[in-house]
């Protein structure tokens, strides 16, 4: 369903630059660190979708490519949630112009103790809205024994920071049904039309004129003059004598349905859309395009301090919003890059960004040292999106292959654009990862049963050092097999160095 707005969809491919901030730029790190930074009331519209504190443990599929990780989302307590999220929010509300909006997507878990949170953190008297989101369709999930209903639904509170906020309507479509039971069919043109009443509700109280018009007397919601200009195009319709008059007014010309406080018209992400990324908890896009719609301007600031995925940041993107991503996690920050360069066509550029066209990413672990800290995962995803590959879709029965690179000649003219993966390809160098500070024979001699069961004749392994028994175990595998181990450490990848050995 389509869905109408006051905005039109602008270009994106250059905007004003900010005089407040820097933005198109993705931060990683903690959003507290980085909120505090930021001056007072510089931001038109925020969004976060932070972790629910639902105590259960996703398997995160990261881009398109689906590379898997562990995401716990959960904390100790409820008490805990909140205590974690407060400083954050009052950050947030910090930031925010006060013609600003605030949004904080939640489910059942903890969102009651979310709202008096917000109401202390924002002001009772700027909360606006509780809305509903049907996330799913029905189902039941619940446990043998337990009793509840199902689940169906995700809340967003939406509040303004206290001044006039940035604010259009929306509207949805008219639901088929509907019009066909209300709307009538003019014979000669074929258009649908409805007789709307015109007498003014609230009569003199609320300004609505008392006069007669084709012989009844009532309060009206026009003035005489115009009811005569409405009564000559034919818009007012008297159907009988003695009947109240009504408006005619046809279905091409509504708007349509405003859009109320229940979303069930936004489906979520289906396992063919194609803008499926594979994390658990991603929002539609259609979902983050009606918030910035409604409650942001063509230029204005959007943030997200808990990107994920980054379906907010693409959003603002594609609608012609300036735009700040936040994230704690390395990898989220390199997908979200991934989808701009992708969906929205922009390059990950310093230059570029500088002259108002591209984007930068901020604050990614540049030393071993940080690295070495990274949990397992996160460091492999790190390793594998450094040297232009693929992580694996798989952690277990992955036939010791943690990713793979493309040659240019294997790559498809189009990225296939349901699914996005590259796994059909045979034409591939296989990638391990170790995060061990001396890679040894025994690794080396692991990833040589890799190599033999695999068509590759070239294949890499990644590791902060090598042992003098592991490189010359490598030159004695390919005078074996004549199959080639390239050993990569995290400096050369880090400096840069290994354009040559990726050849």
């Amino acid at each position: 369903m389509h869905e109408s707005a006051v905005l039109a969809r602008p270009p994106a491919q250059r905007q004003r630059r900010s005089s407040l901030i820097d933005t198109r730029i993705v931060y990683c790190g903690d959003c507290l660190d980085q909120l505090r930074k930021l001056p007072e009331g510089c931001v038109d519209l925020i969004y976060i979708d932070p972790p629910f504190n639902s105590n259960r443990n996703y398997e995160v599929f990261w881009g398109e490519t689906k590379e898997r990780r562990a995401f716990e989302d959960r904390h100790e307590s409820t008490r805990a949630y909140i205590d974690y999220m407060r400083p954050r929010c009052v950050e947030l509300a910090r930031v925010l112009k006060k013609t600003g909006s605030f949004y904080y997507h939640c489910d059942w878990h903890a969102s009651h103790y979310v709202k008096v949170m917000l109401d202390q953190t924002f002001g009772e008297n700027s909360f606006q809205n509780e809305i509903v989101w049907k996330r799913t369709t029905a189902h039941s999930d619940a446990k043998q024994g337990s009793t509840h209903y199902g689940r169906i639904h995700d809340t967003i509170f939406f509040y303004t920071s206290g001044g006039e906020p940035t604010w259009h309507p929306l509207y949805r479509p008219f639901d088929q049904g509907y019009v066909e039971e209300f709307f009538q069919i003019e014979p000669k043109t074929g258009r649908r039309f409805q007789l709307y009443d015109i007498t003014g509700p609230g009569g003199a109280a609320k300004g609505n004129p008392s006069y007669e018009f084709l012989g009844i007397t009532r309060h009206w919601r026009f003035s005489k003059a115009r009811m005569q200009e409405l009564y000559k195009e034919g818009r007012i319709i008297q159907t009988r004598p003695g009947t109240v008059p009504r408006e005619r007014r046809y279905l091409d010309e509504l708007k349509g349905v405003p859009v109320g406080s229940v979303w069930d018209d936004i489906p979520p992400i289906g396992a063919r859309s194609w803008e499926r990324l594979g994390y658990p908890t991603q929002k539609p896009l259609a979902l983050l395009e009606r918030i910035i719609n409604a409650s942001s301007d063509p230029n204005d600031i959007v943030l997200d301090a808990f990107c994920g995925c980054g379906t907010a940041i693409v959003g603002a993107q594609n609608l012609g919003r300036q735009w700040i991503g936040i994230d704690i996690s390395p990898t989220a920050c390199r997908v979200m890059a991934k989808r701009l360069k992708d969906v929205c066509k922009l390059r990950e550029d310093e230059a570029l960004w500088r002259a108002g066209r591209g984007f930068i990413v901020r604050d990614l672990p540049k030393t071993e040292d940080e690295l070495r800290k990274y949990p397992h995962f996160e460091f492999e995803n790190w390793a594998i999106n450094a040297l232009g590959g693929v992580p694996n879709k798989t952690k277990v029965g992955d036939m010791g292959i943690d990713g793979r690179i493309y040659p240019v000649s294997a790559l498809p003219e189009k990225t296939a654009k349901e699914s996005g993966e590259l796994a059909f390809m045979d034409n591939y160098y296989p990638v391990q990862v170790k995060q061990k500070d001396r890679v040894g024979r025994p690794e080396i001699d692991a990833f040589e049963a890799v190599m033999m069961r695999v068509p590759p004749t070239k294949g890499f392994i990644v590791g902060f050092g090598f042992s003098s028994d592991a490189m010359t175990e490598i030159s004695q595998f390919f005078k074996r097999s004549g199959k080639v181990i390239v050993p990569l450490t995290v400096r050369e990848i880090l400096d840069e160095e290994i354009a040559q050995k990726l050849v």
